[in-house]
């Protein structure tokens, strides 16, 4: 572990609470809204990308985004403040994902005004949606909170479901708007075209006797007006929601080799993601249709009472006779303090 234990210390501060006391309230509220956050900051990152909402609405955009930077930045040092080795968090997953969360941001501050530099400067814009990442520790708090008993089983595999949907759908599809995209945005077209002006007018040409094509950087084919189709990331979303879920219209596909690539990988992605969906959908039907699922008797067979005892009260919170929270305490106790609880019957070991 790398972060202090609420438990371990007997007078915790409420930062601690906060960051990692999973039954405090604090701590609930903080990790939603920092969820929400990040739900957010990801659909506004995508509709920056939209030319005229950004022209119309840039500047709640970016006060939107500095707000959610603020939290960011917080929520990163809270993490490295209860760490117990400040160093092995900031070099382990979890803080590296924290800090690429608010560092594009904060990079984006320099001044960027070479043709160089404004490249660095929409790497620096995608790269925001990395933060998406941060989803992952609440998917993993829920494996641990539906092991432990805490909560609902189908629940908490629905959320981790939902998480993966959404990283996947979010990071394929930027990655899609940048690599391919951002090869005919009408900033790139503008930067293409004075470059060839600036040629004719070296050759004694008249500006504009040229004009600029789009092209696939690693083969070099043309990319011609029909076909450039990823304008911004919501249309990228479309794409990748049509791919993840192998209809395949057709209306939209790459034409580069990096696009292609990209591609590849989301209709993998799409596989792995309709196999959970089906393996979480199977599950909750036989819980709902036949009270457990199939297998369940064999299993029983080679359960230790302890176990036996421990799965009772899953089934029992899951059913909401008892809350989760009680049945993972009542867990942990001895079967014969069990017994003595329930007026005295004696458990058979």
């Amino acid at each position: 572990m790398l972060q202090h234990s609420p438990q371990e210390d007997p007078h915790p501060t409420i930062i601690h609470r906060l960051i990692h006391d999973t039954d405090h309230t604090a701590f609930k509220v903080w990790t939603w809204l920092i969820n929400v956050l990040i739900y957010l900051s990801c659909l506004a990152i995508a509709l920056e990308s939209v030319d005229a909402i950004r022209a119309e609405h840039h500047a709640e955009l970016a006060a939107f985004e500095w707000a959610s930077v603020a939290f960011f930045t917080l929520d990163y040092f809270f993490n490295i403040y209860t760490a117990k080795s400040r160093l092995k968090y900031i070099t382990s997953f979890w803080g590296l994902v924290d800090l690429l969360s608010i560092m594009p941001s904060y990079l984006m501050l320099f001044n960027f005004s070479s043709v160089r530099a404004t490249k660095i400067l929409r790497l620096l814009r995608v790269i925001r949606i990395l933060r998406v990442l941060k989803l992952a520790r609440s998917a993993m708090q829920d494996v641990n909170a539906a092991r432990d008993g805490k909560t609902n089983r189908i629940a908490a595999n629905l959320r981790i479901y939902f998480i993966a949907l959404f990283s996947v759908l979010m990071i394929s599809s930027t990655l899609m708007f940048y690599v391919e995209g951002s090869l005919y945005t009408a900033e790139a077209v503008a930067e293409g075209q004075m470059h060839l002006d600036a040629i004719s007018t070296a050759k004694g040409e008249a500006a504009g006797t040229v004009k600029f094509v789009p092209s696939d950087p690693i083969t070099g084919a043309a990319i011609p007006e029909e076909k450039r189709f990823y304008t911004s990331i919501p249309e990228a979303m479309w794409w990748c929601i049509v791919t993840l879920t192998t209809t395949g219209y057709g209306d939209l596909y790459p034409v580069t080799v990096g696009g292609r690539l990209i591609a590849a990988v989301t209709m993998l992605l799409g596989l792995v993601l309709f196999g959970m969906l089906m393996n979480i959908v199977g599950k909750t039907l036989m819980v709902m249709l036949f009270g457990e699922p199939v297998g369940h008797e064999k299993d029983d067979e080679h359960k230790t009472p302890e176990a036996k005892i421990k799965a009772a009260f899953d089934l029992l919170a899951d059913a909401g006779v008892i809350s989760h929270k009680s049945a993972y305490m009542l867990k942990d106790l001895p079967s014969a303090e069990i017994a003595q609880r329930l007026d005295g019957e004696q458990v058979s070991a």
